[in-house]
């Protein structure tokens, strides 16, 4: 009698997308490269992900994030639930790690919005699906995916090129710490001291051999910049509005800053803006600003991200 033989088979962990430090910078690359082709296949493109399903799961409410990642999955052939912390029993007292066991088994992949890392974190850890960083406090990676993707249909390889932050060390800030180790540009970042950007962000990309210079003066980090960014001086989980403003009135991104920039510089802010407040209207919706083929650039992006984390 032949003995039996039992074979097991490891399934792979997950591809999450959680930061870009965490993602080697050829895997980054790919990603983009999908991204383009995406885009320049419009409606034609292949649909890769038919057949599988996206939970979307908002605790911060949201425009482009919503629109963006549904469109992206529906244009890859799949489909999409939208769930809030409202509707969900995670808002009732439900455990992340509860939620992120049952919801594996209904979908293939969730997107996470979120005010607090640790959930973000936590959802990753006990799915068995990707799970992709649709922002928290401290970072908002799919965001910068775009901006780079952006930034390169305008000026070409990002790479040695010089970009500047100007405002407050949010979220945003760090995962542009982040892309310059990944992408390889220099990145001058111009922020109040009292709101500096994420110091073990800096510490990580320095060790990675990025070139960032931190700075409290707005005109020394823009000047002979391609890029320009900034973002709101008040975020939605942030409550002490008025001293923000004081501090970074000096931070405006307005005409006479764009002049200290290169002549083909380009102006970048997530959305939403306020107009005269982190940045001109004159700088925003002058021939400099790129910010709504950022918008645009989400989609795309997003879908080169979901093709990844799905193997599509």
């Amino acid at each position: 009698m032949s003995a039996a033989i039992e074979t097991t088979t490891m399934q792979e962990p997950p591809r999450h997308f959680l930061d870009l430090s965490l993602i080697e910078t050829p895997v980054l690359r790919r990603i983009l490269d999908s991204a383009v082709r995406f885009k320049r296949a419009g409606r034609s493109a292949a649909r890769p992900l038919a057949g599988r399903a996206l939970a979307l799961i908002f605790e911060k409410p949201s425009t482009r994030t919503r629109v963006s990642f549904e469109m992206a999955m529906r244009g890859l052939g799949g489909d999409v639930v939208m769930l809030s912390s409202r509707e969900m029993q995670i808002g009732r007292g439900e455990t992340v790690a509860d939620t992120a066991r049952v919801l594996s088994r209904y979908v293939d992949a969730i997107m996470l919005r979120t005010d607090r890392e640790s959930k973000l974190r936590e959802l990753a850890t006990y799915a068995t699906v990707p799970v992709i960083n649709g922002l928290t406090e401290r970072s908002h990676p799919c965001q910068v995916m775009a901006d780079v993707m952006t930034f390169e249909e305008r000026h070409g390889p990002i790479a040695e090129q010089k970009i500047a932050w100007v405002g407050d060390g949010n979220n945003m800030a760090k995962s542009w710490i982040e892309a310059s180790a990944r992408f390889g540009f220099s990145l001058r970042l111009a922020c109040p001291a009292e709101l500096p950007p994420d110091a073990a962000a800096l510490a990580w990309a320095r060790a990675q051999g990025a070139d960032i210079v931190l700075t409290g003066d707005p005109a020394a980090a823009v000047a002979g910049a391609r890029c320009v960014v900034t973002d709101t001086w008040v975020s939605m989980s942030d409550d002490d509005t008025e001293s923000r403003h004081n501090l970074l009135a000096p931070y405006q991104v307005n005409e006479r800053l764009m002049t200290r920039a290169a002549p083909d510089a380009i102006f970048m802010h997530c959305l939403p803006a306020h107009r005269d407040e982190e940045v001109s209207a004159g700088v925003i919706d002058g021939p400099q600003s790129v910010v709504f083929d950022e918008a645009e650039n989400r989609l795309f992006a997003q879908q080169g991200i979901l093709a990844w984390c799905l193997g599509g």
